[in-house]
């Protein structure tokens, strides 16, 4: 197993970083090219950049601020927001980032992964699922796959979208529960498990973290790199002292 890769995720909405609860209540963080250059510089492994606001405005995250963000940081970013094309992906690539990360478009047209896939290589398209614990509508899995930055309950199974995503070419799984974010009450370890069953790329556990106890219990299910945001916005962890206690928890974590 590859060390754990630890990763701050920056929400933007209108140039600032945001952070709210079950993608609701979003509250100013700061500006984003700051944030990125803060924690590159305390050990981040990654960036994954956010615009939560892209789709429901029909439109591309903002290649202002992607452009930004890379001219602070030289580790890897990941950007997601309004995807709905391969040249949309690529445009992305083409502002700073190094992956694309899809969630709603990737639904509507499962083809696109597979184009993104095949234009880029694997290792360049994301799937951002975003799960929550699923009523009784026939999910196998217990979860069920949201649009729309959470408002569109799609009546698909998780782990079942998961396995099609990665059999089209998504190379990372970019998994986010509905139910624990901002919650800082752990990841769903559930959901973890469920996917991690499913597929056999890489899954970044997203919502809920707010410790290394969660964090360690995340890889323990299946992850293999661990996405936060309040904790470092606000100043709880550090990304230097949470990997030293993660690594005194035994897990390997990237130096």
């Amino acid at each position: 197993m590859l060390n754990v890769r630890v990763i701050p995720c920056l929400d933007v909405k209108d140039g600032r970083v945001v952070k709210g609860i079950r993608f609701a209540n979003l509250a100013d963080q700061g500006d984003p090219a700051a944030l990125a250059r803060r924690y590159e510089r305390q050990g981040a492994d990654e960036i994954v950049i956010l615009d939560v606001s892209a789709t429901a405005d029909g439109r591309l995250a903002r290649f202002e601020t992607i452009g930004r963000v890379r001219d602070e940081i030289s580790i890897p970013l990941t950007v997601g927001g309004g995807v709905r094309t391969v040249e949309d992906g690529g445009a992305l690539l083409q502002a700073g980032a190094d992956r694309v990360s899809v969630n709603t478009a990737a639904v509507e047209q499962p083809a696109l992964l597979a184009g993104l896939s095949s234009r880029f290589g694997a290792q360049c398209a994301v799937l951002a699922l975003d799960a929550a614990r699923a009523p009784s509508n026939g999910c196998p899995s217990g979860f069920e796959v949201l649009t729309h930055s959470g408002r569109n309950r799609t009546g698909l199974d998780a782990a079942e979208w998961a396995r099609r995503a990665t059999e089209m070419g998504a190379g990372e799984i970019l998994l986010t529960s509905f139910d624990r974010d901002g919650t800082r009450s752990g990841y769903d370890l559930a959901l973890i498990g469920a996917i991690r069953e499913a597929v056999s790329v890489p899954i970044v556990a997203s919502g809920g973290g707010a410790h290394p106890g969660h964090m360690r219990a995340a890889v323990d299910a299946g992850a293999d790199a661990v996405l936060a945001a309040s904790i470092f916005h606000q100043g709880d962890w550090s990304i230097g002292r949470l990997k030293d206690r993660l690594q005194q928890l035994g897990v390997a974590v990237r130096r």
